[in-house]
């Protein structure tokens, strides 16, 4: 199974970060375009939302585009739309060269900020040591308050149950929150 294979079969939470770089006074168009597009990618289902950070200076005019969809499988009907491919055409003849993407899947995209350089995961031990530590939290919450009142439940169900109910803290609710609370310590030099 390939990496490509993999990622299909995980149909995981993405974040997708684009660098393009536009041609001198191709700004307006390219805002305009880019507005549309953006516009169009909310109306795909399980879009999570897009941000945006635009250049500061004149003598470099990269952008930064960074959205995110709830599967891998939705961003992939996502980027293989028409209406995405025709929007592309369009902003490809504003760029000065071809743009820059990278995809990230899986508990990776638990670790992602928004900045306006590459969305770099931390040292893998920084996220072992953060998530280990939330788990161990949640595992002692779980114990405490929910397992107790699924005791009437075979325990398959009741661990089905506990584990669904901890993904979804943590990928929703907790490591968004964690992650931001310790940026500077998973990301020195970016915070």
């Amino acid at each position: 199974m390939n990496q490509s294979d993999r990622m299909e079969s995980d149909d995981t939470p993405v974040t997708v970060d684009v660098a393009l770089n536009v041609k001198p006074s191709c700004e307006q168009e390219f805002e305009g375009i880019l507005t549309e597009m953006i516009a169009a990618a909310e109306m795909f289902e399980g879009h999570l939302g897009v941000n945006v950070f635009r250049p500061d200076d004149t003598s470099n005019l990269q952008y930064r585009i960074v959205f995110k969809f709830d599967r891998l499988s939705n961003y992939r009907l996502w980027e293989s739309s028409e209406i995405r491919k025709g929007y592309l055409a369009k902003l490809n003849r504003l760029l000065v060269d071809e743009s820059k993407l990278q995809v990230l899947t899986g508990l990776e995209t638990w670790f992602t900020l928004s900045t306006n350089k590459a969305i770099l995961p931390p040292p893998r031990y920084k996220m072992f040591l953060l998530t280990w530590g939330i788990i161990f939290i949640l595992i002692n919450f779980m114990n405490r308050l929910v397992i107790p009142n699924l005791s009437f439940l075979p325990p398959p169900l009741a661990t089905l149950l506990v584990s669904g109910l901890m993904v979804f803290a943590m990928t929703y609710i907790i490591m968004p929150r964690v992650t931001k609370l310790f940026a500077k310590w998973l990301y020195p030099k970016v915070s």
